[in-house]
């Protein structure tokens, strides 16, 4: 019996039971890398993920931590494979890589390692985990060159060895070196659990059961997609956004898409987007599918199981050579910019197809800031990297979320007490900003503000951002949100994102609120009073967007 009959023949008891044990474990491979971790990106903020791949490479199952991160995976192991063939591999071999156009990742930080799993003599799956790196600071972004080490696949252990000079040559090129072993051996030993267990479910079930479950899962996840897509009405939808960032001076670009209904498919054409730019904006192929395949499933059915069933019915088309789809040697660092405007260029369309599944435009960046210098404290050269939350999108029936990481990110923040233990920094501010989620029936999610003083010495400071110039939108009569701004010493921050601080200067980060959703002077008055009583509005925009007089009533 064939894998495909099997799969139609295995009872779904069996199979719900595997599907759960492969979510268990790259759950726990997750922990076990944000638990072992050495860096405050890793092991406070979570910026990493981990999954599991069939044999062909075909996502399994992936940990519900960063949706941008599936890009970074998703070409990893066709990679290997065409330069290892699947019969010259052997149980403890370990590869890593991050090149964005021939390592399977999408910007050069996030580095991916791979493992295959052996049972019965041979490769079943593929374990890998990745985790964005803080290190590669103080670059130029106008081609990769200038971005960091380019790691293709390559073989970092070979059965069970670790390949030493490999290792010591990706430190060498690394700013914070002891940072880099620490994390790295994080996930040397995320995937080491992640294999084992496979094992272990290979050895209880079967191999051919275990590869049957897979194929029914895939299969599942694709009758699910079909069934999503089925429920939105057949046509063509159109939408077109404005994109600013620091590395575009005062230029905005416009980026387009035309999203297609046909039955149970689903057509997303880019097309008719810029050429790439000379900044590290640009996106990779599999960056694009990424953020398509997040935007459609939290529209069509946000309990899709995240594997490669999902994106049979979902086809993507895109220019070579756009800002959407870049050729080498485009710079990708802040790839996720552009990555969010495309949710909002998805959910914008897909809007006036089915408006009450779609938000209102999120805070429309990856807020990211990087300091950078030697620490006065130990002599040692430390960068601090993190990304800022901001607004949610007002929804069809509630208010959008305040200060959080929206859309292809899903990183906590790093808490004030770590950063300032960790970092010569000192955070002054950090509180929610009012005025900054645009009224509506219901009200956007606030943005953050984040005041940080450099203290007793030199340090290299880069900022991103998005939505400085074009606010986040409304939809249905909801208000824009506010704009983002990165000032030093309360001055704009320069065209280049970047600054050379001195000791005392302060850096100050607002990132942009969140449209609002419906009529603002349809929202209930209580809710209003209740917005102004708590600080999240100002008298004034109570007045101006809500018609809402305190002495009436």
């Amino acid at each position: 019996m064939n894998a495909v009959s099997q799969a139609r023949n295995l009872d779904p008891i069996t199979v719900e039971i595997i599907g759960s044990a492969f979510s268990s474990i790259v759950e726990e491979m997750g922990m076990a890398l944000i638990r072992a971790s050495y860096s405050t990106n890793i092991k406070e903020r979570r910026d990493c993920s981990t999954i599991l791949f069939d044999a062909q490479g075909r996502t399994l199952a992936q940990a519900e931590h960063i949706p941008i991160h599936l890009g970074s995976l998703m070409g990893i192991v066709e990679e290997v494979l065409r330069r290892h063939p699947i019969e010259t591999l052997d149980p403890g071999d370990m590869f890593i890589g991050n090149d964005a156009y021939t390592g399977g990742g999408t910007h050069l930080p996030d580095i991916v390692v791979l493992s295959p799993i052996f049972a019965q003599g041979r490769v079943v799956a593929f374990a890998a985990n990745l985790s964005h790196h803080a290190d590669f600071v103080d670059r130029g972004h106008e081609h990769i060159f200038q971005e960091g080490l380019r790691i293709p696949p390559v073989k970092i252990f070979d059965r069970g060895v670790l390949c030493e000079d490999i290792l010591e040559f990706i430190l060498l090129n690394c700013q914070v070196p002891h940072e880099r072993l620490g994390d790295l051996r994080a996930q040397f030993a995320a995937n080491r659990l992640g294999v084992r267990r496979f094992q272990a479910l290979c050895a209880k079930y079967g191999v051919e059961t275990v590869r049957a479950a897979s194929d029914a899962l895939l299969d599942y996840a694709e009758r699910q997609t079909r069934r999503g897509i089925k429920q939105i009405p057949d046509g063509r939808y159109a939408f077109e956004d404005r994109f600013d960032n620091e590395e575009l001076g005062d230029e905005e670009l416009t980026l387009r898409v035309t999203v297609e209904v046909r039955g149970d498919e689903l057509f997303l054409d880019f097309r008719d987007n810029p050429a790439q730019v000379r900044a590290g904006l640009n996106m990779v192929w599999t960056a694009l599918l990424a953020t398509c395949y997040y935007a459609v499933k939290i529209v069509v059915d946000p309990t899709i199981l995240p594997n490669a069933g999902m994106y049979r019915p979902i086809h993507v088309e895109a220019t070579p050579g756009t800002i959407v789809n870049c050729s080498p040697p485009a710079a990708i660092n802040g790839r996720t910019q552009t990555c969010q405007r495309v949710v909002d260029l998805i959910l914008g369309a897909l809007a006036q197809a089915v408006p009450e599944r779609v938000i209102a435009a999120c805070t429309g960046s990856n807020t990211s800031i990087t300091f950078s210098g030697v620490d006065p404290r130990t002599g040692r050269y430390y960068s601090y990297l993190e990304t800022i939350g901001g607004g949610f999108g007002a929804r069809a029936t509630k208010d959008g979320l305040d200060g959080v990481q929206t859309h292809v990110t899903n990183t906590s923040n790093l808490p004030v007490e770590s950063l300032e233990v960790e970092y010569p920094l000192l955070v002054e501010r950090y509180e929610l900003v009012p005025d900054s989620g645009g009224p509506g029936t219901w009200r956007g999610g606030l943005a953050i503000r984040r005041d940080i003083r450099v203290l007793d010495h030199v340090a290299a400071f880069r900022g991103s951002t998005s939505r400085r110039l074009s606010p986040p939108w409304g939809l249905f009569g909801g208000w824009p949100g506010g704009k983002a701004i990165i000032t030093v010493d309360g001055q704009p921050l320069g065209a280049s994102g970047r600054a050379l601080l001195q000791p005392g200067q302060v850096v100050s980060v607002v990132t942009g609120g969140a449209g609002g959703y419906g009529d603002p002077r349809e929202r209930d008055r209580e809710l209003v009073r209740r917005d102004l009583e708590d600080g999240k509005i100002s008298l004034d925009q109570a007045r101006r967007a809500y018609g809402y007089d305190p002495s009436a009533g």
